[in-house]
């Protein structure tokens, strides 16, 4: 029999600096993350500090959820005021904040409703169950290379199968083909299928951004066979990649739209915007009680707010652009099969492993990211210095030379 438990036994406080605080986490987390050696324990701008000291230029973004870097200010001032009013308002009651969050995220995106949530996952969990509920039908078709987050839904349409397999089986009815082929997608969608889900740059995949027409041939294709679009820019919207939204640069208009990630300033958030060809849900047709928070939209409309008072998507175009351009003259061919991206969602594909580069790196003060095994993914926040910004491609540069 296990021992009764004691409360009065339970430590409520630690001493710091009588801990390793690192191995503290690895002894009660989950093990389902691989750690790096590092700690951090504050950001500001562009720039993260371990528990040393030590700067770091960030190039990974939180996994791209701080476009706005660490500690904007906007995003700030916006927190504190609303955490003296209200944090928590389930959408059972209407809320100002809510409302006015609601209003400026359609319009930004020009649909008309929004499902508010915590999460790129839940997003994309929303609009598979929003287009079965909308078309009667089961059929989801996904992309190789696709990720949608691993939530059971979400993961049924994630093509990655280590992430898959060990959950099988997942929901039926999902076709994976593979990504830019539209003559394979063609084939794919059929009198059955409810949604096409596409991410406009497959992030996760190796940052492989839609060729021209893709995404134009795909919205056509699902008006065609009476199935509905749903893009996912959880990773991609929020300026990264030189627009608001990264469907944008392809002027198409998506029934389902999933965003997350940047969205709420560093404060978990989700959403799944809703077209025209979709309309309103029924209601306790889906849920969620930390949905559509106060304090969550008091920091997207300051996200939002910024954005559009400010040079920030322009000046991630550019830049991007210039950074690419850069690399593809400077980058050794012996270690770089190819640089593609679009903005500051860049992908360097490499003839060898990644994960020593991105060691090396943080060795030398930069945090990037893997996009799978061979791809080095770079997501530096929109408001990163110049000086920061090639300081990070210079060593980005050195480190793959010497590795060749």
């Amino acid at each position: 029999m296990p021992e009764a438990y004691d409360s009065a036994a339970v430590a409520t406080t630690f001493d710091a600096d009588a801990l390793d605080l690192a191995a503290l986490e690895e002894a009660h987390s989950s093990g389902a993350y691989f750690k790096r050696d590092l700690t951090i324990v504050r950001g500001q701008g562009a720039r993260l500090f371990d528990a040393e000291g030590r700067s770091y230029i960030d190039c990974a973004s939180g996994q791209g959820s701080s476009n706005l870097g660490h500690g904007h200010p906007a995003v700030l001032a916006a927190l504190r005021a609303q955490m003296d009013e209200i944090m928590v308002c389930p959408e059972m009651f209407h809320n100002p904040v809510r409302a006015r969050y609601q209003a400026a995220l359609c319009n930004a995106a020009q649909m008309p409703r929004v499902f508010l949530c915590n999460s790129g996952a839940e997003a994309n969990e929303a609009a598979i169950k929003f287009a079965r509920l909308a078309t009667g039908r089961t059929g989801i078709v996904s992309t190789m290379r696709g990720f949608h987050g691993r939530t059971m839904g979400a993961l049924s349409t994630t093509w990655e199968k280590t992430y898959r397999e060990p959950f099988a089986p997942l929901i039926p009815d999902v076709t994976f083909v593979p990504y830019n082929n539209l003559e394979r997608l063609s084939a794919a969608v059929t009198d059955e299928t409810a949604a096409i889900i596409l991410e406009p740059v497959q992030g996760e995949g190796g940052v492989h951004p839609a060729q021209e027409g893709y995404l134009q041939a795909a919205q056509a294709l699902a008006y065609e066979r009476g199935a509905l679009l749903i893009v996912d820019e959880v990773q991609t919207g929020f300026g990264r990649t030189g627009a608001l939204f990264a469907h944008e640069h392809d002027r198409i208009r998506p029934d389902l739209l999933t965003v997350a990630k940047s969205m709420g300033g560093g404060i978990p958030m989700g959403a799944c915007l809703i077209g025209e060809r979709v309309g309103a849900m029924t209601p306790a047709s889906h849920g969620s009680t930390f949905g559509g928070n106060p304090l969550a939209c008091a920091g997207g409309l300051a996200v939002l707010e910024t954005l559009a008072n400010s040079d920030l998507i322009g000046r991630a175009r550019d830049l991007g652009a210039r950074l690419m351009d850069h690399f593809r003259a400077h980058l050794p061919e012996g270690t770089v099969r190819e640089v593609r991206g679009r903005g500051l969602m860049i992908g360097i594909e490499l003839r060898g492993k990644v994960a020593p580069v991105l060691r090396e790196l943080q060795t030398r003060g930069v945090i990037a990211l893997p996009a799978g095994s061979t791809v080095l993914r770079l997501l530096p926040p929109l408001v990163i210095e110049e000086d920061d910004l090639w300081r990070a491609a210079a060593i980005v540069e050195e480190v793959l030379r010497n590795a060749a």
